[in-house]
């Protein structure tokens, strides 16, 4: 186990899009394009109300793409609009986006990066 500190991130958020499949890869692009840093592209299927088919109602499940990016909360709603524009999220069946506030994140920052938020620099 290392003996050096975890230094762990304030202020960011979670930004989490639930789109139908095909629509992912314009959206990281476009919050790419906003300054954000990468973001996780992972398959899922569900069912909801528009899946609905028929006199008997049979559910089919519906093949969705799930784009999660986190963002320091200072540019959130920049990449939220940029995200809910390039998804298409103002169409019906568009798909949804939340935002979930995160209390602390923990990652590999360089040194150099540390020094210049501590002011050491």
């Amino acid at each position: 186990m290392s003996s050096k500190a975890i230094t762990y991130l304030t202020d960011a958020v979670l930004i989490t899009a639930v789109v139908p499949v095909g629509r992912a890869d314009d959206m990281l692009a476009a919050a790419r394009d906003v300054g954000a840093a990468g973001g996780i592209v992972h398959h899922a299927r569900g069912t909801g109300a528009r899946e609905r088919l028929g006199i008997l109602a049979i559910a089919v499940e519906a093949e969705k793409e799930v784009v999660s990016l986190v963002v320091a909360a200072e540019t959130q709603d920049l990449v939220a609009e940029a995200l809910y524009r390039a998804g298409g999220l103002d169409h019906p069946g568009g798909g949804f986006l939340y935002m979930t506030p995160l209390e602390r994140v923990a990652t590999y920052i360089p040194v150099d990066a540390l020094d210049r938020l501590r002011g050491t620099r």
